[in-house]
């Protein structure tokens, strides 16, 4: 065979091959970042997206997750989700509301009657109201998924009144609805990055911490703390959220698909804690955790300083849109 026959046959086999990688499909790569642990259900309802997504998109769209706050505390990954260095996040209304007060007004405490009452709020008028403040930050809003009511853990005490919480060195989030609330029953509320509090409260630096019982549960909250009251002060939720950057590349059939897997997710994460709660209840009585149940009446009477310093932090005419909303809503 000649030399430039040779050299003809070659430039033919690259130049078919140049047109295959042109007419292969662009895979496009996605990381979503999250704080709850590996065996949180929070953690398999993000798993169950990414396969879902693959699935649908026939494996156009690849999404990694990444738990337990392996890119970050959760305002830095908020953060860097605004930015576009990571593509989606679940932050709750307390990290969101650093950017729209809006999401301040989720967590006024006692102000829902159940958890089926908070979905129909935060699913149809509070996303309408709230929903294009994240676009203005740069993020597209995808579905409410689950967190829960918060309940209080402490080592000192039995907590049966409001008294009872009064001297009680307590951790909250860095949000002034949680710390508030626990001011307004007496408490001394205390600043700990959540990766360091089961340390704090193993050695006694805080009394005390309130979460929902599947962050307890999880982060094995049992081991450091005697005292579980279930007070249900707090509602709020992970609100799954995009880059706009990322959201842009998708075309409008892999957007749709999408939302509709971050809603499927979100539904099955809310049922399955939903469903664990009363199971939980009991593990947590079987670890050793002296357990009562409040009377949350007694509770509610003493947030009136609460909800004043929350409207002067969201803004009184938020606190009021939102009030009438969860009434409005049956």
């Amino acid at each position: 065979m000649k030399r430039s026959h040779c050299l003809t046959l070659l430039i033919a086999f690259l130049m078919n091959g140049a047109a295959l990688a042109a007419d292969a499909p662009t895979v496009i790569k996605m990381k979503l970042g999250h704080y709850a642990p590996v065996s949180h259900p929070g953690n398999q309802a993000s798993k169950m997206f990414a396969e879902a997504v693959e699935k649908r998109t026939n494996g156009a769209i690849k999404i990694s997750v990444f738990p337990d706050n392996q890119l970050g505390s959760p305002p830095e990954q908020l953060e860097q989700n605004i930015m576009g260095a990571i593509d989606m996040s679940l932050p709750t209304q307390g990290a969101l509301d650093k950017y729209s007060k809006k999401f301040a007004v989720v967590m006024l405490p006692f102000i829902f009657r159940d958890a089926d009452h908070a979905y129909k709020v935060l699913d149809g008028p509070f996303m309408q109201w709230a929903a294009p403040d994240l676009d203005k930050q740069g993020l597209i809003f995808l579905a409410n998924w689950e967190w829960g009511f918060r309940n209080l853990t402490n080592n000192a005490r039995p907590i049966n009144t409001p008294d009872d919480v009064k001297g009680l060195k307590i951790r909250t989030p860095p949000e002034v609805q949680l710390q508030a609330a626990m001011e307004a029953l007496g408490g001394t509320v205390t600043k700990i990055s959540f990766p360091e509090l089961f340390m704090a409260l193993k050695q006694g630096v805080v009394d005390a911490e309130e979460n929902p019982l599947s962050v307890i549960f999880y982060n094995k909250f049992y081991e450091a703390q005697k005292h579980l009251a279930l007070t249900n002060h707090v509602y709020n939720s992970w609100v799954h959220v995009m880059s706009k950057k990322t959201w842009e590349k998708l075309s409008p059939e892999q957007q749709k698909i999408v939302k509709e897997e971050s809603k499927a997710a979100g539904n099955w994460m809310r049922a399955q804690i939903q469903k664990d709660e009363a199971n939980l209840v009991k593990q947590l009585k079987d670890k050793g955790m002296q357990v009562t149940t409040p009377k949350q009446a007694d509770f509610k009477a003493k947030m009136k300083p609460a909800y004043d310093r929350i409207g002067e932090y969201a803004g009184k005419e938020n606190v009021d849109a939102f009030v009438k909303m969860a009434e409005e809503t049956k």
